[in-house]
């Protein structure tokens, strides 16, 4: 099966960097991508998950459907192994299966409420215990939850939108460019698949080894009390809830660092991943917007360097 290459995604910048820094720190807790129909979303999550192929040859991408029962999505006691064969055998659960890799789910808004706290229960404490009559069981589940959703649909209930560590919207392009290159590019790759991906294969390396190596780095990435400061002042002036914020602001920054090889946090790099964190937890954020933040989000753009694709993500 061919899957369009995540470096050819076209003027999706900030959600691909989202994706990104959670591949390097796992423990930011997700993307949440809102937006319209119809914008490439799924095809950019698919992209991600066979990208980190590359370097994690076993890396799980699974994809969890808005009807699933709870037994599907927790996992089950195996009924005709313990009435034919009188012993307890457990059949792992979408959660689990999820371990280490990207658990995905469309149309997250209308996932009910009940099965959503659990997944972002596991989410956040890295596994769960699955409860069945006489069965107490524990699965590891430590997974980026990337979830998808158009806001005119229904909406997320503010205390499940918070647990998303970050959060971006993916608009429908407006420039004529953009519509065109986007257009040009899926019809090279559904005309000649093979002659596509061969055409990004050391675009998409490239980024693997860069995740790879960022992923190593992370925990050696230092950051100072001047970083901290402004952290703690930004989400005071956009009135935060809770201090979640201003932990994921810090743990995205470094994550920001490490990926552009970086030994420690700099202000440019908090700026940069503000919007990522504060944009669904602060109702005045977005508007408070300086210009220069504005026309970075608003005009992503591919960089060619040679025979390969640079994601400029900087």
């Amino acid at each position: 099966m061919h899957l369009f290459p995540f470096t050819a995604i076209y003027a999706q910048d900030d959600f691909k960097l989202a994706l990104t820094l959670c591949m390097i720190d796992p423990a930011l807790g997700g993307v949440l991508a809102l937006g319209d129909k119809g914008t490439g979303k799924t095809t950019t999550v698919r992209g991600l998950s066979h990208l980190m192929q590359r370097t994690l040859p076993d890396f799980p991408f699974v994809n969890l459907p808005i009807g699933a029962t709870e037994d599907r999505v927790l996992g089950t006691v195996k009924l005709d192994t313990l009435i034919n064969q009188k012993k307890i055998e457990i059949q792992q659960g979408l959660l689990a299966s999820a371990h280490q890799g990207i658990l995905y789910i469309d149309e997250v808004n209308l996932l009910n409420d009940y099965l959503m706290d659990i997944l972002l229960d596991a989410a956040a404490s890295g596994g769960y215990y699955l409860e069945r009559d006489a069965v107490s069981h524990w699965f590891e589940s430590k997974f980026c939850l990337v979830g998808t959703m158009n806001p005119e649909e229904g909406e997320l209930r503010p205390q499940l939108l918070d647990r998303f560590g970050l959060s971006v919207t993916v608009h429908t392009p407006m420039d004529r460019t953009d519509r065109m290159q986007i257009v040009s590019r899926r019809l090279s790759f559904d005309t000649d698949p093979a002659a596509f991906l061969q055409e990004h294969t050391a675009a998409e390396q490239q980024l693997a080894e860069r995740i790879a190596a960022a992923r190593t780095q992370l925990k050696r990435v230092t950051y100072d009390d001047s970083i901290q400061t402004v952290i703690a002042d930004t989400c005071i002036k956009h009135k935060v809830e809770g201090l979640r914020a201003d932990i994921l602001l810090l743990k995205a920054a470094r994550a920001y660092a490490a990926f552009h090889h970086q030994p420690a946090v700099t202000a440019e790099d908090v700026h940069k991943v503000m919007p990522f964190v504060l944009s669904h937890r602060s109702k005045n954020y977005s508007s408070s917007q300086n210009p220069r933040q504005q026309r970075e989000q608003q005009s992503p753009r591919d960089e060619k360097e040679g025979d390969t694709i640079r994601i400029k993500m900087n």
